[in-house]
Order: C-alpha cells, then structure tokens, then sequence
C-alpha cells in the first residue's frame, strides 16, 4: 500500500495536479491578503461576475453548459468571475485553432465527393441521403460505396484483427489513440510497429497527453523517436489553470497502407482486450473498414499530424491514396461515411449524427453508451421516439469506472423510462463501445460517447454505416449483449434514496463541466 501511495505521489499526475492546485491557492490567498480593500473588492469583483455571466448567457453554447457556469459564478462572486476568466472564457488558443483551420482548408479538395454514391443513396432512400448530406456538409467527409466492412467486438477480437493487419504493412502506419497503456496489448503491438520501421515503413503515432497521463511515462515520444516511430502529443497537458486542457484527442484510429482502417471504443490498453478485470468484463466495439472510405480516415489523421508536426504540412497527400498500394477494384458493401468532430467549429456533428438517426427511426433505435450524461435536446428526442411508438432501448454499465459519473448516468434513467424507453445495465461489467443501430439499414460504430465531454469538447470520429452487412451485426451483437443484462424499471428509478437523489440533482447543474 505505502509503495501504490508513494508512487502516486511521484506520479506526473500527481505533481501536474499539485502545480494547478497550487495556483488556484496563490490566488485565493492573494485576495485574501488585499481584504483591508474589501468593500472595493468585492464590488469589483462582483461586477466581473455579473460581465461573466453575461457573456455566458450570451454565448452561442449548450443552455447546460451555460447554467452550469452561471449558477458558481453568481454563488461565488469574488471567485466566480475570475474562476470562469481562468477556466471557462479561453478553450483553446486562437494559433492553434488558425492552424486547424488552415489544415482543414488545405485538406479540403482531397475530399472530393462521389456523385454515383450520392445518387444511388438519394434513390434507395430519400432520408438517409439528407443524413448523409449533413454529414459531408458539416464535418467535410464525403459519402462512399466501395468499401467492405467487418464488426469487432470485444476487444480481444479487434486485437487479432488489428496485429494481423499491421503485419501486413508495407508502406506506411498511421495510428491515433486517446489512451495507450504499456502492456499486453501495447507491447505486442510496439514490436510489430518497430519491426515495420527497419523494413521502412513510414510509423506515424499521435496519442493524447491527458489520455495518457497515467498510462505513459513523461516524455513517451522521445523514446519512440529513439525506436524510429514518428511521434506526436496532442495538446500537451501544462500544469495551468486554462480550458485548454478540456480539448482532447479521444479519436481512435489506424490507418494501414491507405487502404485498412479502424475505428470504434477500444483503445491501446490492456482492459480493453479484458487481459485484467479492471471494472469487470470489458465489453467494447470497434470497425475495420477496407477500401475507398479509407481515404477519409487518412486526411483526419493527416490534419491533426500537420498542425503537430508542421514540417510535414506541405507533404503530398497523394501518396497515401488507397489505390496507391491497392490497384485491384474494392469490394461493395453498402454505404459507408466516415465523419469527425471538432470542438472548435460550432458544429455538434456527434450529437447531430445520434440525432438524425433518432428522429428518423421508424421501428426502433438500439444503443450502447458507456456514459448516458446527455442534454435537453437528446432527452426530448428519445422520449418522443418512445413516445411516437419506436422501440428504444440503451445499454449502459452495471459496473463503473467512475463512481460520480455512474451516478449521473443513472439520474437519467427515471424520466427516460417513463416516457417509454427501455434501459438496460450490462450485469458483466463495463460496456465501453458507442453504437447506434436503427430499423435494419443504418448504424454508426465510433469514439462518441453520450456525455458533454464527447458531444462538445473532444475530437472524436466515426463511421455511418447503411444499408450492408455490419448493420445487422451491430444489431445481432446488441440483441446477444441483452441476454447479459438486467432491465431498469420504473420501479427502480423510484426507489432510490433522498441523499442519492440530492447528490444526482447537484451533478447534474454541473455535468457540463465534468
């Protein structure tokens, strides 16, 4: 026990974390020792509060989010301005935004749309190609037809899958994760990754700073550099009190040759592959995809790796076309669009992606989310499908990896399953993987989870999937993974008791900021 403690201690988390809270003390004590002017103060202060919230109220976000900064803000008029100034005001800085800006513009006639896919969407079904016309429209990925895909589920197959795959390359490897953790998993894959750069293959990895904050020592990239794999850290986390450290890269992608790719919930660590009973058994989703689909998950990639590493913005993108390595025609399995989100650009295109598949259900809407923390908008339209007489049910875990977070989850259960709704908690464990399923035909695999963070903050990614074969076995997965799981009632939501009720009510005012 005292070796666990005096690690943690010693830990980047724990130092980074002492740092920020070390600032926040030097603030208030500042204050503190200006209290002989403390009428002029707290008038002062008070104003810059009530500007904050002003300036929030007025702001083009979520009304949660807004609520959830005005009601400290006016609580604590001496902190709360300033806490929001430090905090709240700045998300990321106006270079870097520029720069995915710019990164988005130069990418853009890469992203050339297919006028026979759009076509032959707009004829098979009116609704789906509006969908799919948002899609391209507002994240820029366009809509394809030869492309092959498989469903993977649980991790432990989308690991064979994807050691299979890299031992297949020959060119080059792009890989982006939110989380990589030093073990079974990592380490098989590492070895591969290495054997691959004597051959000369061209390694690329991107991982996020904060995902990995406890998972990788400091300075991770430098020994990959060492290894010959090119490597970059998203948004590295500094021990400062700014929003920034709120934009995370939790997007999981790897690319191979130009022409394989994944995408789903499963990152690089070894409780996703259930190589430990972490929070029970993990159950987890991901999506291999052959063909010219590819070519929409190598830009993603190719954009944040410019803004990163900006010697290779200027590089030809040409090379990493997947017909470049592939000359052979690619299968066709229905429609398939890749799509990613930003948190810089106004756009919800996550949430909108649920949203759309919501609304234009007919029968039903099947779901899996590890976290269901979500706003007004997603609550009204679940309710009105059930309401309209659309079969919708959600999984979500029995087993948390987050106490406060399961209990937030678990305060939307109530008006959820008054209205009709069926919810269900996965009994094994966790269930990590983001799946929507709906009436036979569409589906979307990806890294979007049901909560603030995924739906306003992070980058994250996905694949809209209609009319072919991974649509079915997203719903048959589903179906199997209820057989595993117990059924919330009314009854249930009633019988919760008045402290854990108050406790719900209070985090959720602040579930935006959480």
């Amino acid at each position: 026990m005292l070796k666990k403690i005096g690690k943690f201690l010693t830990s980047r988390m724990a130092i980074v974390g002492s740092a920020i809270l070390l600032q926040a003390v030097i603030l208030v004590l500042t204050i503190w020792q200006l209290s002989e002017y403390y009428v002029y103060l707290y008038a002062g202060f008070s104003l810059l509060s009530l500007i904050a919230v002003l300036f929030v109220l007025n702001r083009d976000d979520n009304p949660s989010y807004k609520l959830a900064w005005a009601i400290p803000i006016m609580l604590f008029p001496v902190f709360g301005g300033l806490f929001y100034l430090f905090f709240g005001a700045q998300r990321t800085t106006k270079r870097f935004r520029q720069e995915l800006l710019e990164a988005s513009v130069r990418t853009r006639p890469y992203l050339t749309a297919d006028p026979q896919a759009k076509e032959h969407l707009a004829q098979t079904s009116r609704s789906r190609y509006n969908q799919s016309h948002y899609i391209t429209r507002y994240s820029g990925f366009p809509l394809y037809e030869h492309t092959s895909t498989k469903y993977l589920t649980p991790g432990e197959e989308k690991f064979q899958c994807l050691v299979e795959e890299l031992k297949k390359a020959e060119h080059f490897i792009f890989l982006e994760y939110f989380i990589i953790e030093e073990g079974i998993m990592w380490n098989t894959i590492l070895d591969i990754l290495v054997e691959k750069v004597k051959a000369g293959v061209d390694v690329r990895l991107i991982y996020d700073d904060v995902g990995c904050l406890q998972t990788l020592p400091y300075k991770y990239n430098e020994k990959m550099e060492s290894l010959g794999i090119r490597c970059e850290v998203f948004n590295p986390f500094k021990p400062a009190l700014k929003a920034i450290i709120n934009n995370r890269d939790h997007r999981k992608i790897a690319v191979i040759d130009g022409h394989t790719a994944f995408t789903g919930g499963i990152n690089l660590a070894d409780e996703y592959i259930n190589a430990y009973p972490k929070h029970g058994h993990w159950k987890d989703a991901s999506i291999l995809i052959k063909g010219e689909a590819v070519w929409s998950f190598t830009i993603m990639f190719l954009q944040v790796w410019s803004v990163l590493r900006k010697e290779d913005a200027s590089e030809d993108y040409e090379q990493f076309r997947p017909h470049r390595y592939h000359e052979a025609p690619f299968e066709g399995d229905g429609f398939v669009q890749p799509y990613g989100d930003c948190p810089l650009d106004n756009e919800s295109v996550g949430e909108n992606v649920y949203l759309n598949i919501i609304a234009k259900a007919r029968n039903y809407v099947y779901i899996h989310t590890p976290y269901l923390i979500v706003d007004n908008e997603l609550v009204t339209a679940l309710k009105l499908a059930a309401k309209s007489g659309v079969d919708v049910r959600i999984v979500t875990p029995h087993i948390p990896d987050k106490w406060y977070v399961h209990l937030m989850t678990r305060s939307y259960y109530g008006p959820l399953v008054e209205a009709g709704v069926k919810i269900y908690e996965y009994t094994p464990g966790f269930i990590h993987s983001k799946i929507f399923v709906s009436d036979d035909d569409t589906a979307t695999v990806g890294t979007i989870n049901m909560d603030y963070r995924s739906l306003y903050l992070h980058f994250e990614c996905g694949l809209w999937m209609c009319r072919n074969s991974s649509v079915g076995e997203v719903k048959a997965d589903f179906l199997k993974t209820l057989e595993n799981c117990q059924q919330i009632t009314l009854e249930d939501c009633r019988n919760v008791k008045w402290y854990v009720r108050f406790m719900q009510a209070l985090f959720r005012v602040f579930a935006p900021l959480m």
